[in-house]
């Protein structure tokens, strides 16, 4: 499959133009992502339609507690990606050769809304680089009826995001940090279109951001406090899920503790409704009503709504940026 998105020049080398690398690609070279290669001067997509993982989850797993809470969806994910985070939880599809299957687009829309699946959420590796075949079922998705779900890092260009976002019902973004030393040493990226990504979504569909949180690296009470008040300033109704670090991939650092996490919540709280802590088993991550602390989502008992009146807290009248 021809790729969307980038730019032919002399002696059949071309710059992609998908994500912030910009890569440019000599003929028989891949770009960063490894997915994304230069055929006799026209850029191919590696991975279109090539499954390397497939599973319904609960769509609390993507972390997305404010979107249909309780619903499972389809996930699919394929290979590569445009980031090389030393802590990589799914380096295996990320940055190894790893094994896929083709599916049939009618199987996909059939299995997308079996077993009580809302639809298809894009995720495990990077769909941002699976982009064609993204926007391709994204549009037939919606056509029947499906939701669009979108986990991914941000990286990526400002024309193609706007190109894809009427086709995505729910956003979660990774917000690695708040510095962009951390991005470059750490992730091999950059900051700034991440956040440009943040702000674009965020006025077309519903977005919850994801901070993996590395004691040392991006813990400190000043980084938070940055990060809160950024997240803030474009709606503090967003939700944000704080999760612990494991060691994974190139990173061996000690796990971060349950304190530290704790802290981080308590900070972020001053300025956002909604923060949740992920990946610690037994945490409290039901839902309150930041006006009242009516419980409107209880999660032990799988998503059930329990305090949510027309779209607002059922004892005070809070609006509430949950749908259902």
């Amino acid at each position: 499959m021809e790729c969307l998105y980038y730019e032919k020049k002399e002696n059949q080398v071309v710059i992609c133009n998908l994500c912030p690398h910009k890569c440019t690609i000599a003929p028989g070279k891949v770009g960063i992502c490894r997915v994304r290669k230069n055929v006799d001067g026209t850029l191919i997509s590696l991975n279109y339609g090539r499954i390397a993982s497939h599973a319904y989850d609960p769509i609390e797993k993507k972390p997305l507690y404010h979107f249909y809470p309780g619903a499972d969806i389809l996930s699919l994910g394929s290979i590569g990606c445009n980031l090389a985070c030393d802590f990589c939880q799914n380096w295996e599809i990320a940055h190894r050769r790893s094994l896929t299957i083709e599916i049939e687009d009618e199987d996909i829309l059939l299995l997308g809304k079996a077993k009580g699946s809302i639809g298809i959420a894009y995720t495990y590796n990077e769909p941002t680089i699976f982009y064609e075949y993204v926007y391709h079922m994204s549009k037939l998705a919606r056509k029947r009826g499906l939701k669009n779900v979108l986990v991914t890092n941000g990286y990526i260009e400002e024309e193609p995001l706007k190109e894809l976002l009427p086709y995505i019902d729910a956003m979660n973004i990774d917000l690695k940090s708040m510095k962009d030393d951390f991005y470059k040493r750490i992730c091999k990226g950059k900051l700034e279109p991440v956040l440009r990504t943040i702000e674009l979504a965020a006025k077309s569909t519903h977005v919850e951001l994801t901070t993996l949180i590395i004691e040392g690296e991006n813990s400190s009470e000043e980084e938070i406090e940055e990060l809160a008040q950024w997240i803030a300033s474009i709606n503090k109704g967003i939700p944000l899920h704080l999760s612990k670090y494991f060691p994974a991939y190139k990173m061996a650092l000690p796990a971060t503790s349950y304190e530290v996490l704790m802290r981080a919540k308590e900070i972020a709280s001053k300025h956002l409704d909604y923060v949740y802590i992920g990946n610690v088993w037994g945490i409290d991550n039901n839902t309150y009503c930041p006006n009242c602390s009516n419980e409107l989502v209880n999660r032990y008992s799988r998503g059930e709504i329990r305090g949510i009146q027309d779209g607002k807290c059922s004892q005070c009248g809070y609006p509430v940026n949950i749908i259902y």
